[in-house]
């Protein structure tokens, strides 16, 4: 059995624990270390997962058994954990987005290719159970010519919800960033590479009241567009459309609906790993349900970095790669910058 790689993880938010569990899961996967400026969340993150603590960036970077840095920082912070693993000699494998702008991306992209190191970046659900047979009905033909697809993320926001919302209604945050790269991701999977983009945007409320604790009562000044509607050209000919938003109290439509010139594929949540998928064939009276054909339908963040384990071995580059992370970032920073 070949050594599995060795992952230091900076910053022991909300959505570690989920890649702590699954990396100590896969064979190919081992948390060696964690970091973060709250030093009692990383001790717990230690405690619970039996892994070291560093105090600070600098001493996970100067551990020589630390082979990827997983960045799960805030957004903001993204571009300089990253810049500095690879500086490091480390690969990185980040959480969405890639970095706030298409300059630093660029960056990173570049760096890590002078330093023959692998970057990579969330999501990773498009290699999870649900996507999977999705791209797979659609190689086989199974919908025919794929014609288009429309996409939507449609929510109230956050700050009902979450403990630190401000965030999301800062540069860097919106329903594009935040939940945009999952679409992106999905829709680049299904229908490949874009070449032509174009959209709107607005900020419908100006501030937002936190209602959630512990922060409830609190005012938000939103600095970002919060519902967001863009249209791409694919080079496959394939046309689509994304909507997010964080200004839509309810909703009946679906994450992705695919057309083709034999049947319609309904994609499941591209924020999720399993299905439902769904199928209705040009002529068929009713809609079916499809069995998912791929493992993990659960929860399988880190599954982008099991894969770097094996590109590595392999020779590859990652799937959810670099490169991918910065196509969707030069999509949101057009159609924001408009």
């Amino acid at each position: 059995m070949e050594q599995p790689l060795r992952v230091g993880i900076v910053g022991c938010g909300n959505i570690s624990d989920i890649y702590l569990r699954n990396l100590e899961k896969f064979e190919e996967t081992a948390v060696v270390a964690v970091t973060d400026l709250d030093a009692g969340k990383a001790q717990v993150a230690a405690r619970d997962y039996g892994v070291e603590v560093e105090p600070d960036v600098a001493s996970l970077l100067a551990r020589s058994d630390v082979d990827l840095v997983l960045n799960l920082t805030v957004p903001a912070a993204h571009f300089e954990v990253s810049l500095r693993a690879l500086e490091s000699g480390k690969h990185v494998y980040s959480e969405k987005p890639l970095v706030l702008t298409v300059a630093e991306g660029n960056a990173l992209v570049d760096l890590a290719e002078k330093n023959r190191l692998l970057l990579g970046c969330a999501p990773d659900t498009v290699l999870g159970a649900g996507i999977q047979t999705c791209v797979a009905l659609v190689d086989r033909g199974e919908i025919g010519e794929v014609v288009g697809a429309n996409a939507f993320m449609l929510c109230a926001g956050h700050e009902s919800w979450h403990p630190s919302p401000e965030f999301y209604y800062r540069p860097g945050g919106g329903p594009l960033f935040d939940m945009g790269p999952y679409y992106l991701a999905a829709l680049f999977f299904l229908l490949g590479e874009v070449d032509e983009v174009c959209g709107l945007h607005r900020a419908t409320f100006p501030t937002r009241t936190i209602t959630s604790q512990p922060l409830a009562g609190a005012v938000i000044q939103v600095e970002t567009p919060t519902h967001i509607a863009l249209t791409m050209h694919h080079v496959s000919g394939a046309i689509s459309s994304l909507t997010t938003s964080f200004d839509v109290q309810a909703s009946l439509l679906p994450p992705i609906e695919l057309y083709g010139t034999e049947g319609t594929l309904l994609v499941p949540d591209p924020n999720t790993f399993g299905g439902p998928v769904r199928l209705k064939r040009k002529g068929a009276p009713d809609w079916v349900d499809v069995e998912l054909e791929f493992e993990f339908a659960e929860n399988s963040r880190g599954l982008g970095v099991r894969d770097m384990a094996i590109a590595l071995r392999e020779g590859r580059d990652p799937e959810v790669s670099g490169e991918l992370a910065l196509q969707a970032l030069e999509i949101m920073e057009s159609v924001l910058s408009d």
